[in-house]
């Protein structure tokens, strides 16, 4: 009754030919999020990436053994390639690139989800604004939908330039939130993640991504194809069709656009991150 399992890169079927004029073979399967870690090269454990669009959301390959997460993240099914299953750890942010979408659509701050990075740069240093984008509740590791926004510190001071920097930090602080789960869950060695493959939209903002590189204290690694989760779909059909090489040798095929290393000081990224943390136990109480 149930469906045979299948390799994500296999002979899965043809198309009917009156759909496209002829018969087109499906040859690789894979959903959203597991395609984007693929066509970012994660084939290995303890690599990362995370995908920014509306929301965020960030896979780490955990290998063959499924790790039970204590920290509120998802256990999935990264892939299956050759018969060998990799899993992975997930967690989902609601709100990240739909915070500069409020910004430009309902508070017309901005014309361009571009121009906030410019304002964002000019910010006053001296203030501290945060906010928590519970728009629509907060996802991992909190998973509270009946959550709902705030913003704190605000000054008469407070201007658009601020309101830029708290809506893109906001989207840091939740990756940093997601980051410190899946170390506490999957524990290596040393216990770092050191680098984080990121793409989306909001991936082609400069200052976001060194502010992110900032606050998750690891380097920032964006590819120069940004389109990947089309890229993972891609592979997995050029796999099967053998116009694509084997995963390690498509690992070292992945070429990358810009490094965003930590470059703030570490009392500042802690005062930070614990700003941040009071913000969210604020509305959790």
């Amino acid at each position: 009754m149930l469906p045979e399992v299948f390799d994500c890169s296999a002979a899965f079927g043809k198309t009917d030919p009156e759909l496209f004029g002829a018969e087109i073979p499906v040859y690789g399967i894979a959903g959203d999020q597991q395609a984007a870690l693929i066509g970012q090269a994660c084939f290995m454990p303890g690599m990362l990436k995370a995908t920014y669009g509306t929301g965020c959301f960030a896979l780490l390959n955990t290998g063959r053994t499924p790790v039970a997460s204590n920290n509120r993240l998802l256990t999935t099914i990264a892939y299956q390639l050759g018969g060998v299953r990799s899993y992975a750890l997930e967690g989902s942010i609601f709100v990240a690139g739909a915070a500069v979408q409020w910004l430009r659509d309902n508070l017309h701050v901005v014309q361009t989800a571009a121009e906030t990075g410019e304002l964002a740069q000019a910010a006053d240093p001296t203030q501290e604004v945060i906010l928590v984008p519970a728009f629509v509740g907060l996802g991992a590791p909190y998973w509270r939908p009946d959550l709902r926004g705030a913003l704190f510190g605000l000054t008469r001071a407070t201007g658009p330039r601020e309101l830029a920097q708290a809506a893109l930090e906001s989207v840091c602080f939740q990756t940093a939130d997601l980051l410190a789960a899946m170390k506490a869950d999957w524990r290596t060695a040393d216990n770092a993640l050191k680098t984080l493959r990121v793409d989306g939209g909001m991936a082609n903002s400069d200052w976001c991504m060194q502010r992110l590189a900032d606050l998750i204290g690891s380097t920032v690694d964006r590819p120069q194809i940004k389109e990947t989760t089309a890229l993972g779909a891609a592979y997995l059909a050029g796999l099967q069709a053998g116009f694509f090489p084997e995963p390690d040798r498509f690992l070292d095929r992945w070429r990358l656009e810009q490094r965003f290393s930590p470059q703030m000081d570490a009392a500042l990224r802690e005062r930070k991150l614990a700003a941040w943390a009071s913000a969210v136990r604020r509305l959790l109480a």
